[in-house]
C-alpha cells in the first residue's frame, strides 16, 4: 500500500471549513423539515422519489440504496410516509409482485415547499461551497517537481 502524503495545516483547515459548511446546511435541512412537519429522513425519501432518474417513482431496494438503509429500514420508513399520506405503493401493471412507490399530491406539495427554502439556502451558501471545492481540488496535487542541475 502507497504512504499518502501528508498534509499541511492549511489543508487540514480547509478540510475541516468544508465538513463545517456541510453541516451547517444538513442542520438548516432537518430544521427546515421539521417546521414543515415532517421527519429529516422523510424529506430525503420524498426528494429521493422524485429525484429518481428516468421515473417517479421507485422500488424498495432504490429507496433503500439512495437511502443508504437497510430494506427492512426502507419499509418501515414508507410505512410512515403511506400513514402519512406523503407517499403511496402502486402495483406495476406488468408484475404483480413488483411495487414502486410515488408521491401523493400531499408529498409533492410538502417536497415543493422544502426544495424552495433549500434552493435559496444554498444560493446563498453557493459561492463558499464553491471556493472551498476548489481549495479541497489541490489537496492531493503534487507540487511540481523542480528539474535538478
Amino acid at each position: 500500500m502507497a504512504r499518502s502524503k501528508q498534509l499541511v495545516k492549511s489543508q487540514y483547515e480547509t478540510l475541516a471549513a468544508f465538513r463545517y459548511a456541510l453541516r451547517q446546511f444538513i442542520r438548516f435541512s432537518e430544521q427546515a423539515a421539521q417546521t414543515a412537519g415532517i421527519t429529516p429522513q422523510q424529506h430525503q425519501a420524498l426528494l429521493a422519489i422524485k429525484g429518481f432518474p428516468g421515473r417517479e417513482r421507485v422500488t424498495v431496494g432504490e429507496l433503500a440504496e439512495r437511502l443508504q438503509l437497510c430494506h427492512h429500514s426502507a419499509v418501515g420508513l414508507i410505512d410512515r410516509l403511506v400513514a402519512e399520506k406523503l407517499t403511496a405503493r402502486v402495483t406495476s401493471a406488468g408484475h404483480r409482485r413488483h411495487v414502486f412507490v410515488q408521491l401523493t399530491r400531499r408529498g409533492q406539495h410538502v417536497l415543493e415547499k422544502l426544495s424552495s427554502v433549500h434552493s435559496k439556502q444554498l444560493k446563498r451558501i453557493g459561492p463558499e461551497l464553491n471556493q472551498l471545492l476548489k481549495r479541497l481540488a489541490c489537496v492531493d496535487e503534487e507540487p511540481p517537481i523542480s528539474p535538478k542541475s
